[in-house]
């Protein structure tokens, strides 16, 4: 526990200091996809395939330049489809990656990679730190009453087949505390913009739903390659993708959301 108290605050700090500027957020966004991308790949090798990593890389390190210039939606298009015939062709020239490693480098692509692409064209957005701050207000918060609520009150399971120690009381608890981070969010956010509490609410619950559904979707991927965490990179907390997995789903949500409904 202490370890992963620490973790945290260097985790929070680190993320403070690089907040302030399009270009360290387009940086922290990016080296976090890398860093995905490389657990991604080095977990892979365990199911007796080669994923080829420099095509994420590069893809990564792409769309991190478009979404700073801000390029429009083709621009985007185009970089992905090139990347995937990349990702496909690296299977007829490396042998080592052959049909299954272009597969796996084809799955890769899309998730994390798609999903860090996205987020740093968001990052760039009028609406970025509305996003981030409703976005981790509400997972960190459903994370917490999960945990809590499941420890105190679950008795039954929610996905014993991909993730054995979640409940579904603890998953309802986790979207119940998204009122207590919708009204947060709604009072942080009223300072500058003014923003109606249903809709600071509504975008709440569906982050803190589809947090839950990310993180599902990661304890998939460690099941079916049988680990417990992605990497030990971070103490206590496992890997970049094992601390990333809920916020791949719900910063997207939470941006769809006040694009859609407008603040």
């Amino acid at each position: 526990m202490k370890d992963r108290v620490k973790s945290a605050i260097i985790l929070i700090a680190l993320t403070a200091v690089c907040m302030p500027w399009a270009i360290t957020r387009i940086l922290y966004f990016g080296l976090a996809g890398a860093l995905c991308a490389y657990e991604y790949s080095k977990n892979v090798e365990k199911l007796n395939a080669r994923c080829t990593l420099w095509v994420m890389i590069v893809y990564l390190a792409v769309q991190a330049a478009l979404a700073y210039f801000h390029t429009g939606l083709f621009t985007y298009v185009v970089c992905f489809v090139f990347c995937l015939y990349l990702s496909l062709f690296s299977g007829v020239i490396h042998k080592r990656v052959s049909g299954i490693g272009a597969l796996y480098t084809l799955a890769g692509m899309n998730y994390p990679c798609v999903l860090f692409g996205i987020i740093m064209v968001i990052a760039v957005s009028d609406i970025w730190w509305q996003t981030l701050l409703t976005a981790c207000l509400a997972t960190w918060g459903c994370d917490s009453a999960a945990l809590f609520g499941g420890m105190m009150f679950g008795k039954h399971k929610l996905a014993p087949h991909v993730s054995p120690k979640k409940t579904i009381e603890g998953a309802l608890c986790g979207v119940l505390s998204s009122l207590l981070t919708g009204w947060i969010a709604w009072l942080i956010l009223g300072l500058s913009t003014p923003v109606p509490l249903r809709l600071c609410l509504f975008t709440a619950f569906l982050a803190s739903v589809m947090g839950q559904i990310g993180d599902l979707a990661e304890s998939l991927l460690k099941r079916m390659i049988g680990v417990k965490d992605f990497s030990n990179l971070i103490p206590g907390h496992g890997g970049v993708f094992d601390r990333a997995d809920s916020l791949l789903f719900s910063i997207p949500t939470v941006y769809l959301c006040f694009l859609l409904f407008g603040i």
